[in-house]
């Protein structure tokens, strides 16, 4: 670049022809000596415009780079375990037990503690709550290097149900920055579900190295580590932090006992929304497991990683593009897009089917890609719907919610994408049956995510209109 810069002639731009100015009219002035001209806007700095627009106000950088920090060991917690248990007592169905019980726990215990966080702010809550979780990664490390017995492993992994969801207190801070602004938080939803792709992307890997280049428990030690130092540092970003809505007191109220607020369970169009996020993660597990299970079929287990790898590279691409678009604020709109995105992922879900039938690794590879990238734009889309049909006060309890639609869904489709495989896999070789037929469970769940979310929009146009949404 600075030879190019060097090997420029310097020529003096060409002089144009001005008009003859009207009699009395003062004369063009010029550009003093040494004043900067305005920089001309290039066509990537209009494409990336949204993006510097969102991180314009003071804090966004510094607490979206602490809540990375801390959301990355999220793709790490689990992997770190299954391999630390597995590798000292040598069964991985004892592995898949303890990390299965800490995702029904964490089922449980994360609705509460987000409602926690709205009642009291993310501050005074999530701190506590990691330092918890901490300690029950930490005891789960000890558990397993002294050869505890079994039981305690599954208490100590339970204890980590305390994790704050971090992905949803940031979107919380997007919310409340850019609550008079769609389009600015339409590009915030994005990023952050790239985010999201990107640390479930990164974080089995480099959980993976750790665990087997150093020593079995240090994936679990480097993913506490972070998730504690970037929690703190988030917290510590209070200008950014949404306001805690005060509580009317029976002082103050004008009735003497004050009705307490919904649960978002029991808001309308939340349950279905969440059905939907439920048949998404059974996307999520079954793909994975059927994805592994076909590459060791194959001989070639290592590539696993980087196939996996491929879908969520697909999904980070297009949440960020997605994120460029300017979403229209029609009534319906954003419902009438879900549903679209929706059935954009049912229709790319068929695309691994049928290359798996092929035998041919590339064009599962090419599948995999092109599948990823309808999930990006569903969960942003979806998690845009579950924002304006919760109440600010409820944000992260109804956040929260998805997420546990989404966790629970991956745990029942890890166990549906395993139980295809183990039936499936005693066939013959033939790229029609085997591992490659396992494939249909994801495209089940896309299908079925599509038939609930028009099930659901033929309801609602008949029981009244459209929400605003």
């Amino acid at each position: 670049m600075i030879l190019f810069l060097a090997a420029r002639p310097v020529t003096a731009p060409p002089v144009r022809p001005t008009a003859p100015s009207a009699p009395g009219a003062r004369p063009p002035t010029r550009p003093r000596p040494g004043a900067r001209t305005p920089r001309r806007r290039t066509p990537r700095r209009r494409l990336l415009a949204p993006y510097r627009r969102i991180f314009a106000p003071p804090g966004t950088r510094a607490f979206t780079a602490a809540n990375l920090l801390a959301r990355l060991p999220m793709g790490m917690l689990s992997v770190s375990a299954v391999l630390m248990i597995a590798g000292s007592r040598g069964s991985y169905a004892l592995a898949g037990a303890v990390t299965a019980t800490g995702l029904a726990a964490t089922a449980l215990v994360g609705p509460l503690t987000a409602r926690l966080v709205d009642r009291h702010g993310q501050a005074r809550v999530a701190v506590p709550a990691t330092v918890l979780a901490a300690l029950g990664s930490l005891s789960l490390l000890l558990c397993v290097r002294y050869d505890a017995p079994a039981w305690t492993l599954f208490a100590s992994y339970a204890a980590t149900a305390t994790t704050p969801n971090t992905g949803g207190m940031s979107r919380a801070r997007w919310a409340h920055l850019f609550r008079d602004d769609p389009a600015a938080l339409h590009t915030a939803n994005s990023f952050e579900q790239s985010a999201d792709e990107l640390c479930f992307m990164l974080g089995p890997v480099l959980a993976t190295f750790l665990c087997t280049t150093l020593f079995p428990e240090a994936g679990t030690a480097v993913a506490v580590t972070l998730l504690l130092t970037g929690v703190l540092l988030f917290a510590a970003q209070r200008r950014t932090e949404p306001p805690v809505t005060p509580r009317p007191s029976p002082a103050s109220s004008a009735f003497p006992r004050p009705s307490r607020p919904r649960s978002p369970l029991r808001l309308p169009g939340l349950p279905p929304l969440l059905l939907t996020f439920l048949a998404t993660g059974a996307i999520f597990g079954s793909l994975e497991v059927v994805t592994l299970a076909y590459a060791d079929d194959r001989g070639v287990r290592s590539a696993a990683g980087a196939l996996l790898a491929l879908q969520a590279a697909g999904s980070c691409t297009a949440g960020l593009l997605y994120g460029l678009l300017r979403p229209a604020n029609r009534p319906g709109h954003p419902s009438h897009r879900f549903r679209l995105c929706v059935a954009a992922m049912a229709a790319l879900m068929l695309l691994p089917l049928l290359a798996a039938r092929t035998g041919n690794l590339t064009a599962l590879a090419c599948a995999l890609l092109l599948a990823g990238m309808a999930t990006a734009p569903t969960m942003v889309t979806g998690m845009g719907l579950i924002q304006s049909r919760t109440p600010a006060a409820q944000l992260n309890e109804g956040m929260t919610l998805a997420v546990t639609a989404l966790l629970s869904g991956i745990a029942a489709g890890s166990a549906a994408g395993g139980w295809a495989v183990d039936h499936l896999s005693g066939t013959a070789r033939s790229p029609l049956l085997g591992p490659a037929l396992a494939y249909a469970v994801p495209a089940t769940a896309a299908a079925l995510a599509l038939a609930l979310t028009l099930i659901t929009a033929r309801t609602r146009s008949t029981a009244g209109p459209a929400d605003p949404a």
